[in-house]
């Protein structure tokens, strides 16, 4: 039995938006932010990284160059409909925001990074976990496994409460994996390493939202992007949230702060409305 498909998808405009889930986590993570972009007039693709959504297994099967065909194969799609393409994601899913941006640097308009982790060095990090640094083959790293913890990256109790029901119903599509293997850690250090090489010729306007207290990747991380990346940059902190601020107690400041950054490079607006109407959301449980 396969993976279901659990990407999001919203019709709009000629302005769109592809949003790209942390590792370890899932597009449900992105819903609320995506939701509400697509009522500013956008069209919004979330799609479903390569091995995510199911077993451990599946993922630890994958490797940072499977979840970023599966972002360039949805570049592709969302390109077939809209004129400008945002290109965004929380955590590493900004990270792999970054390489498309270096990669198509005609056919990427911008970048809005959520909480980009380029290091593990929030609050909430494990001081014992810097020895994984030491780990360098993929043999060595199926020894390891890193397991979610509270706060889960969510600072509002009550979101944080939806997301440990979640991790209790075992449902990956709902809650993301629990467990990350260390083969996948591994990778996304690969990719990190791929991108800091590519952001001095990134010229794409950015805008970076990042909680001053994320339990995953300080602040330090924005400020890095920020003087790194070669063209404009747009940094807003938030002052009430932890990792996942596309769920916790800022996310409509994600969403505004988000459409008003569209509005102001890329003018050409929809009034079409989503074609979805739901309005439940939960956070993944293990976004990297």
């Amino acid at each position: 039995m396969g993976i279901a498909d659990c990407s999001e998808r919203f019709r709009g405009g000629p302005v769109g938006f592809l949003l790209i889930h942390g590792l370890g986590g899932t597009p449900v993570e992105l819903r609320f932010v995506a939701r509400g972009l697509a009522r500013a007039g956008h069209t919004v693709h979330c799609p479903q990284l390569a091995g995510h959504c199911g077993s451990f297994e599946d993922l630890r099967a994958t490797g940072w160059m499977d979840w970023y065909q599966t972002v360039k194969a949805a570049h592709r799609e969302l390109g077939q409909s809209c004129k400008q393409v945002i290109v965004g994601g929380l955590s590493m899913g900004a990270i792999l925001a970054l390489h498309l941006a270096a990669e198509f640097p005609n056919d990427v308009h911008a970048t809005a990074l959520f909480a980009p982790t380029l290091k593990l060095d929030g609050w909430g990090v494990p001081w014992y976990s810097i020895f994984f640094n030491l780990v360098r083959s993929e043999w060595s790293a199926n020894f390891v496994r890193f397991s979610e913890r509270e706060p889960y990256g969510i600072k509002d109790p009550r979101v944080r409460a939806l997301v440990t029901a979640a991790i209790q119903s075992g449902d990956s599509s709902k809650a993301g994996q629990l467990t990350n293997p260390g083969r996948v850690m591994l990778e996304m250090r690969r990719l990190v390493a791929v991108v800091r090489g590519e952001l001095g010729r990134i010229h794409q306007p950015t805008l970076i939202v990042h909680p001053r207290h994320d339990d995953r990747a300080s602040l330090g991380n924005a400020a890095y992007l920020q003087s790194a990346l070669a063209g404009r940059v747009e940094t807003c902190v938030l002052d009430d949230s932890y990792h996942v601020v596309t769920v916790d107690r800022q996310r409509d400041i994600v969403v505004e702060r988000t459409a008003a950054f569209a509005k102001r490079i890329l003018p050409v607006r929809s009034t079409v409305k989503p074609s979805r109407s739901s309005d439940l959301w939960l956070a993944s449980a293990s976004s990297a």
